[in-house]
């Protein structure tokens, strides 16, 4: 299994672990290049949103991956996560409505957890 994969895995889990809202994961590699996949999810207020990026920030690191960014913890509306390859956004549930960036990103890949046990095995 490739680095972005493992990622992909690990924050998937984690943000599942502590109950994060509607998870979307989305393949973004043949449509940017910015990285090869999106995962966005929201919390029900700034202490849940904050719990799972605290979360994410934990396993990651634990399975030895090192975030190079992290932007927007403090306000806990929308916190995004750069692991290079995989980013992760974390939203309050109306900004995640406001910003939509399933719209934006509509062009890549949405996965399912099939698709995720497919694609980490």
């Amino acid at each position: 299994m490739d680095q972005a994969k493992k990622i992909l895995a690990e924050a998937y889990s984690a943000l599942d672990e502590k109950q994060g809202r509607d998870i979307t994961m989305i393949d973004i590699a043949d449509v940017s290049s910015i990285a090869d996949y999106y995962i966005i999810t929201n919390g029900d207020n700034p202490n849940h949103v904050q719990a799972l990026v605290e979360n994410v920030q934990e396993k990651l690191h634990k399975a030895g991956f090192s975030c190079r960014s992290l932007e927007g913890f403090r306000t806990a509306s929308w916190v995004l996560m750069d692991y290079g390859d995989v980013v992760v956004n974390v939203f309050s549930r109306d900004d995640r409505r406001w910003f939509d960036l399933e719209r934006i990103w509509r062009d890549g890949k949405f996965l399912d957890k099939d698709d995720m046990k497919r694609i980490t095995e």
